[in-house]
């Protein structure tokens, strides 16, 4: 593609293993994401699509298979590396939010700043530069439980923002928000995604966010079952 593949995999494969049951989450899946690319992984429950952003991600361990983000191979580095590569490279939004209750939103968005370094002046100013993105800078000083899910969500992503990613990576963005805001935020994740050219790949079961991104994966039994356009 003209701006190339951020992510490649290649013949991954996953299973999970407990005392008597074996789970062969991902067989052989191969699929290519571009830069700046906005890419929805849809499928019914029990597909992989969780597995699989996971495992793109470095958040689990593949048994079989090479990933590549941005050009460096997942496998072979060790858990620390990957940990300060996601925590600089990487942006993260989970269908439960998890915002610290006692920390105010300011204080959620610093959190991945102070804890990547960054100095306590710097990471306020640009924490608060992100509640701008998201249009919640006049609730920066409220808890989570003083803002609506809606706002909580974008509190979420304004954090997956704080160190200028270069993919963001959404497992149910919208699995606890209504029609309304669901609307709402994927107006969002999309103008961020076009003014700011970063990566998204979004786990949905929702057709209606599905159909706000530039593609579709579809998924079935751990596999993919059909890529969607542009792949090769």
């Amino acid at each position: 593609m003209e701006n190339g593949w951020i992510i490649e995999a290649r013949d991954v494969y996953k299973t999970y293993r407990s005392r008597s049951v074996v789970v062969e989450a991902l067989k052989g899946v191969s699929l290519s994401v571009a830069r700046g690319e906005m890419v929805a992984i849809m499928g019914p429950s029990g597909s992989g699509k969780t597995t699989l952003l996971n495992c793109l991600s470095g958040l689990d361990v593949i048994d079989h298979g090479d990933i590549t983000i941005d050009n460096r191979p997942l496998r072979g580095m060790s858990d620390d590396a990957l940990s300060d590569y996601r925590a600089r490279s990487m942006g993260f939004v989970f269908q439960s939010f998890n915002l610290l209750p006692v920390l105010s939103a300011r204080e959620n968005v610093e959190l991945p700043l102070v804890l990547a370094g960054v100095k306590s002046k710097e990471a306020r100013a640009r924490a608060m530069e992100k509640l701008e993105q998201v249009g919640l800078v006049d609730w920066a000083d409220h808890n989570p439980n003083e803002l609506s899910g809606g706002q909580i969500q974008r509190v979420a992503i304004a954090r997956a923002l704080a160190n200028d990613p270069a993919i963001v990576w959404a497992d149910e963005p919208t699995g606890n928000l209504d029609s309304e805001n669901t609307t709402q935020l994927m107006d969002l994740l999309c103008k961020l995604n076009e003014e700011h050219g970063q990566t998204f790949v979004l786990v949905t079961h929702t057709q209606e966010v599905g159909s706000r991104t530039h593609r579709i994966v579809r998924m079935r039994d751990g596999r993919i079952e059909d890529p969607g356009p542009g792949e090769s």
